[in-house]
């Protein structure tokens, strides 16, 4: 079945563009940080789909316009007046929270490209993606209990991404205090530091084009292999990633990779990861 055109042009608080196989989606709210209201979160939403089912996009980059601001979390001003919270209580996290390409289930590789100061909300992006790189003016900080909100699920992330004193640090001092993007690069929250956003984006469109020289199957299954590791038992965790190696033998990538390399040629991958060889 062929893939449905997109239109990027009917969103309006995410910017969406994909050229040569690589998505760059931009929280597109410059004038208020980049805070998250009601409209973005169904932006991604629906750009979440886009990414997973067109086979054109084999990665996916996530920024904020501007270069102060990645993402400064909810929108207060939204979250004074908006009546989603009394809606939201009742329904389950999967249905609740979609920002973010793990809340998606996007088994393509995402690489978050940090241009400034990410508070709150906007730590669900980071904790979420693949890699991170970011600009040293980055900072980090978390701002829930500041403004009376509860800190969990962006600082669940944070502990498995960091150290535990490290996420407890910005989760209860709040808004006072700000981690720099050297610290956060040592604890290991960001992956790759950069002089400027600029660099960082620089930085991010490079890997992007390495990552996608790759099989798109194996690519999707490996990630599923180490994120679902995160949620199981280390022997449990080997043993459901045998099970994606062995799903691998029956794809074409499978054979193709030796090949290619056998006669020191360029692969030519399946676009489709969830294709299968037809026996």
């Amino acid at each position: 079945m062929p893939h449905e055109a997109f239109d990027a042009g009917k969103l309006s608080d995410v910017a969406y563009a994909c050229e040569d196989g690589v998505a760059v989606i931009t929280l597109n709210r410059p004038h208020e940080g980049n805070a998250i209201t009601r409209t973005m979160h169904d932006d991604l939403e629906l750009i979440w789909d886009e990414v997973k089912a067109n086979p054109a996009v084999r990665v996916a980059i996530v920024t904020g316009a501007g270069e102060r601001h990645f993402c400064t979390g909810a929108s207060v001003s939204g979250l004074s007046t908006d009546k989603a919270g009394g809606a939201l209580r009742n329904r389950p996290l999967e249905e609740a929270v979609r920002l973010t390409p793990y809340q998606n289930k996007v088994w393509k590789p995402v690489i978050c490209a940090v241009n400034g100061l990410v508070a709150g909300g906007g730590l669900h992006f980071v904790v979420d993606s693949d890699i991170v790189v970011a600009s040293e003016t980055a900072a980090f900080m978390d701002t829930h209990a500041s403004v009376g909100q509860v800190g969990a699920l962006e600082n669940i992330g944070l502990a498995r991404r960091m150290t535990m004193g490290a996420a407890l640090l910005m989760t209860l001092v709040g808004r006072d205090y700000r981690m720099p993007a050297a610290r956060a690069h040592q604890l290991g929250l960001v992956d790759l530091l950069e002089p400027t956003a600029k660099d960082a984006m620089a930085r991010s469109l490079e890997l992007a084009h390495s990552i996608k020289k790759n099989s798109p199957q194996a690519l999707a299954l490996s990630k599923q292999a180490i994120w679902g590791a995160m949620e199981q038992g280390y022997s449990h965790a080997l043993e459901a990633g045998w099970s994606l190696i062995r799903l691998h033998w029956a794809h074409p990538d499978f054979a193709e990779g030796p090949a290619a390399f056998g006669a020191k040629r360029a692969p030519v991958w399946d676009p489709d990861p969830s294709a299968r060889r037809k026996t």
